[in-house]
């Protein structure tokens, strides 16, 4: 059986499980997302897109 989930849902989880039981405060959360926002804007998106398929493909093998 083969469960597909979102990248972006499992990263929401994971967020939500630091802040709510790491300790992470909201606004450091918030200023990662705005990083990601803004480096999605840059000339090292596609490497950190690449990586990020590698990485996926890896734990999928």
């Amino acid at each position: 059986m083969t469960v597909s989930l979102p990248l972006v849902f499992v990263l929401g989880v994971i967020a939500w499980f630091a802040i709510k039981f790491l300790g992470v405060r909201m606004w450091v959360a918030v200023v990662i997302a705005l990083f990601g926002f803004w480096l999605a804007h840059t000339g090292l998106a596609p490497f950190v897109e690449s990586g990020t398929r590698s990485g996926v493909d890896t734990v999928n093998r």
